[in-house]
């Protein structure tokens, strides 16, 4: 790496001589505007919209439009005569607890190393950043512009984080802000239970640029003269939810099963047991009454059959006193 800033560090009457380095770097694949016939790379003059003509970088300057086609030009003298008085020093201000600083603020990260003379007082400050779980908040003038940063401790390297100034945040004006919308009791339950279901340990290693990956692969099958396939859609967009607590549910299961969890037997599965176990006892039931058919139907021809003889017996009818007596 190529230091792009040598100044000091100084926090009361200590002072630690330090180099600075960029941290992080952007893996972007880069591309140039080239004629689509033959492959040339598109040039671009520096022209001057008043007169036509090109210019050259010795005479070009800074403007500053005020409106109604004025324009202000500076200099380079005109910067140099700026008041940076932290151009070749990092200014501890004051040290505050790290939860304090709204991450909205990170700008860019640069790591600090120290010169070998300056490796004792170094630790020291790196140390007591540790120990006290606070950072530092320091002024420091980049590429000619005054920035408000922090120093904070990563993997025992000094690490600074120049930060936006607090009016370059802007602010959140929505309108649905301004409604009152709160989520049911059940609701936010639910949620927790997909959070909880989804919690881990953050390892930013496990996550990779599939965009990047697959141009790559575009770009080395144009080198080699390959033919380009498609990649399958591996996962289909999730549906619109209709129902909160539904789709909520839902997740917490599909979450589980990603994770390798026993998911809970729902209550169909439990509706259904209980519908066996009455379906055995209807059969149990059943075989108990087939048991018990032939007597059942041996009583009832008997009844039948009494019933049958009584209805075809004759009537007997009443004799009056005087046959009897004659006979």
């Amino acid at each position: 790496m190529r230091a792009i800033w040598k100044g000091a560090v100084s926090f009361g009457l200590v002072s630690i001589a330090v180099r600075l380095y960029s941290a992080t770097e952007e893996k972007d694949i880069r591309f140039h505007q080239v004629h689509r016939d033959d492959g040339g790379r598109i040039k671009y003059k520096r022209v001057c919209s008043i007169d036509g003509e090109e210019v050259s970088y010795d005479d070009i300057a800074k403007g500053y439009d005020l409106g109604g086609g004025e324009m202000v030009v500076l200099t380079d003298d005109d910067f140099a005569d700026l008041p940076l008085t932290t151009s070749r020093a990092i200014e501890v201000l004051e040290f505050v607890p790290a939860e304090q600083v709204d991450p909205i603020l990170y700008n860019k990260a640069y790591y600090l190393e120290p010169d070998k003379t300056a490796a004792k007082p170094y630790a020291l400050l790196r140390d007591a950043l540790t120990n006290t779980e606070r950072v530092a908040i320091v002024k420091v003038a980049l590429r000619q512009r005054e920035q408000l940063a922090t120093l904070r401790v990563r993997e025992d390297v000094l690490v600074l984080n120049t930060m936006l100034w607090p009016d370059e945040i802007r602010a959140a004006k929505f309108d649905i802000l301004d409604e009152d919308v709160s989520a049911r009791p059940a609701e936010l339950a639910m949620a927790g239970s997909l959070i909880e279901s989804m919690a881990a340990d953050f390892d930013p290693a496990t996550y990779t640029d599939n965009y990047r990956e697959a141009l790559q692969e575009v770009i080395d099958a144009k080198v080699a003269g390959r033919e380009v396939v498609q990649p399958e859609e591996t996962e289909e967009a999730p549906a619109a939810a209709v129902d909160l607590m539904a789709a909520l549910r839902a997740s917490v299961e599909r979450a589980k099963a990603a994770r390798g969890e026993a998911t809970p037997a729902p209550a169909k599965k439990a509706t259904a047991a209980t519908a066996a176990k009455k379906t055995t006892a209807a059969k149990d039931d059943s075989d108990e009454d087939a048991a018990a058919t032939p007597i059942k139907r041996a009583a009832a021809k008997k009844t039948t059959a009494a019933a049958a003889k009584k209805a075809t017996a004759p009537e007997k009818k009443a004799t009056p006193a005087k046959a009897r007596k004659s006979a």
